[in-house]
């Protein structure tokens, strides 16, 4: 026992340094992958699993292949009933959904798939590091540098520094709406100096440059006019726009709303690190995680909640019109942020796939026991792991012994809109993704949007028979809204019908 504490400080101790890097080098990746294993295992040995079930392979030739065959993605085909409580008890009225079934699918959600959030996470302190004025393409905007700290007093060994940036147009009235998303923070379009600004950095360089070689003094003097630092060119007003759809950025500005990007890596890192890095390790004090604690998704959408915590204190921003967005993993943890965190009061979940909106119980494409592997256990709970067990102390587990599923989380949204984009597998949004799967989590639903009064898909509650509508089609009447586009692992082709649905339900106009 000693042995492994002294490897796992070991391997702790190298992981963070090697975890503020941007660039790692086949040793640091080494490292972190071994830190994963070991961490891995020993949550395997705390929930007494002895063996797990490989995950499934996307090679239609492995013996594990992921299974595309229709006929054979229900082996449980009936979903727990989000309106039925624990005690048998129909849900009828929307007081016993928030009192008794809310609470009911929330602590099963925690416990069992996302992990819940310690009772000891410190505070961030948010601060603008920089404010600047910029134009992207023919808007003024505002953009800021916000870095959210966290306190760490508790346990210096570890430093969390949120990374966030807020562009706002600058050319309405009040309060914007704004769409939350994460990503890489950047300013869209940073403002340069004046040509008379310029001259004078440019002086100043040339004479810095002059001091640390006396040499290029010969090199200024062949060109007198010559500046090391020149002036890129501004926004063109007279430029045309672009073909096709501009970026999602500009057609929210456009239509007057603001922009966050927030950092997850910022919050904790996707290569798992063992978990002991990041807020997770932090909170932590370096030490393993229990089994019903937060994973990498939970703590991407606390992070997001700690976004809003500083979107509530700027006047440019309205409060109550903040949405969150993500594609792929980023989609998952959007949907975690929307399901547990009440003031976002709207989402868009692009390509979520398993761990998102696609239900963990069905055998297509990504499964369970991928999610419960070494490599990306990471997001989810540590009990998690127990619905890929092949050999235990509690025996055999499936995905059809989990008492909840991913339209549960989806209700846990409701009455707020949602919106959920996928693309299509032939442009590279893959059939791995499962996203009929993710159409029957939906249309699941949608009883608890009409039970709180809110409008569902606009289809049959038969999530086992109704047919998935084809690409390019529109079920977006309702709160709950569907839309796979005609493109490949992104949402942006969805974002120029996600923008009028959204101020439409939100009541904004520009």
């Amino acid at each position: 026992m000693k042995q492994r504490q002294s490897l796992l400080a070991i391997l702790i101790l190298s992981t963070l340094s090697l975890n503020a890097q941007f660039f790692l080098s086949p040793e640091e990746r080494d490292s972190i992958n071994k830190l994963n294993q070991y961490m891995h295992s020993l949550m395997m040995e705390k929930l007494g699993i002895t063996s797990l079930r490989p995950g499934r392979s996307p090679d239609s030739a492995a013996s594990n292949a992921a299974n595309y065959d229709e006929s054979l993605a229900n082996p449980c085909p009936e979903l727990p009933d989000v309106l039925v409580t624990k005690s048998g008890h129909r849900v009828t009225t929307p007081e016993q959904w928030w009192e008794v079934r809310r609470e009911e699918l929330l602590k099963d959600l925690e416990t069992e798939v996302y992990g819940r959030l310690p009772s000891n996470i410190p505070d961030v302190n948010w601060t603008v590091e920089i404010e600047d004025k910029e134009f992207v393409r023919r808007t003024p905007v505002i953009a800021k540098k916000l870095v959210g700290r966290v306190d760490n007093t508790a346990y210096p060994a570890i430093e969390v520094t949120i990374n966030m940036m807020l562009v706002v147009p600058a050319n309405v009235n009040g309060p914007v709406p704004v769409l939350m998303m994460f990503g890489r923070p950047s300013f869209p379009a940073p403002a340069q100096p004046s040509a008379s600004d310029l001259e004078i950095v440019n002086s100043a360089f040339k004479k810095m440059m002059v001091e640390y070689d006396p040499g290029l003094q010969e090199i200024f003097d062949k060109y007198p006019a010559y500046s090391p630092i020149t002036r890129l060119p501004g926004p063109n007003f007279f430029e045309p726009a672009p073909e096709g759809d501009p970026p999602s950025t500009e057609q929210l500005l456009q239509a007057g709303w603001g922009y966050v990007t927030i950092e997850p890596a910022s919050i904790q890192a996707d290569n798992g690190a063992g978990l002991t890095s990041g807020i997770i390790g932090l909170v932590n004090r370096g030490q393993p995680r229990l089994p019903d604690q937060w994973g990498a998704l939970r703590a991407w959408a606390w992070g997001a909640a700690r976004g809003l915590d500083y979107l509530e204190t700027d006047s440019l921003v309205d409060a109550s019109r903040v949405g969150i967005e993500g594609v792929s993993r980023y989609g998952k943890a959007a949907l975690v942020a929307l399901a547990f965190e009440e003031r976002f009061a709207i989402g868009l979940i692009g390509s979520s796939g398993k761990g998102g909106v696609t239900l963990h119980r069905r055998s297509f494409g990504e499964s369970v026991e991928n999610l419960a592997g070494a490599g990306a256990s990471h997001w989810m709970a540590g009990n998690y792991l127990k619905y890929a067990a092949e050999e235990s102390n509690f025996g055999r587990k499936t995905a059809c012994d989990l008492g909840v599923d991913s339209h549960a989380l989806l209700a846990l949204c409701a009455p707020r809109p949602t919106f959920i984009s996928y693309g299509i597998p032939e442009k590279g949004d893959a059939h791995w993704l499962d996203q009929k799967g993710s159409y029957m989590a939906a249309v699941a639903a949608g009883p608890v949007y009409k039970l709180l009064g809110a409008g569902d898909l606009g289809v049959t509650g038969d999530y086992l028979h109704e047919e998935m509508p084809p690409f390019n089609t529109d079920l977006l009447d309702g709160h709950l809204a569907w839309r796979q586009h005609d493109g490949g692992h992104t949402d942006w082709p969805n974002m120029k019908y996600f923008i009028p649905w959204a101020s439409h339900l939100l009541g904004f106009e520009k």
